[in-house]
């Protein structure tokens, strides 16, 4: 009998670690499908900004760029379209919604390839959700550049 109520103990505890909350839960659904990068843009500095996002591409290279998120399996992808300043192609990244104590829930994802593998080391990034709607979303992540703190701002909308 100790020996049953022991393993639904543990196995109750583990359930409960592993199950995300509500608000997550919701924030994942309205994340799942297709989204257009409509714009990127710079907060709290002035002046004009060139940037290489996620280690991957200028700025420029992402406006226009095509997100899909699969919420059943965590996996989602961008296309980046070919120009002269932009190597065109699919980005493959495992995703997922944290809520740290402290701060707005953030969209956490890093790179995979196409049998869902990490590529990156275990890097990935975080980037804060500071509008989620079913048609719109906002993302930021707070830089430093030269000391200074900027606000990168990805405005989405829902295709």
């Amino acid at each position: 009998m100790k020996k049953t109520t022991l393993l639904l103990w543990v196995v109750g505890m583990l359930v409960m670690s592993c199950s995300v909350s509500k608000s997550a839960r919701t924030q994942r659904n309205l994340f799942s499908g297709s989204w257009s990068l409509d714009s990127v843009s710079y907060e709290n500095n002035s002046g004009n900004f060139q940037s290489t996002l996620f280690g991957d591409a200028r700025d420029i290279c992402f406006e226009g760029s095509d997100w899909f998120f699969r919420d059943n399996n965590s996996t989602g992808r961008y296309t980046i379209t070919s120009g002269s300043l932009c190597q065109g192609g699919d980005r493959f990244f495992r995703w997922s919604v944290v809520e740290p104590a402290d701060r707005l829930s953030q969209l956490q994802f890093k790179f995979i390839d196409e049998n869902r593998k990490d590529i990156a080391g275990g890097t990935g990034y975080r980037l804060d959700i500071f509008n989620l709607t079913e048609q719109q979303m906002t993302l930021k992540s707070n830089v430093r550049v030269d000391g200074e703190p900027i606000t990168i701002v990805y405005q989405f909308s829902k295709k």
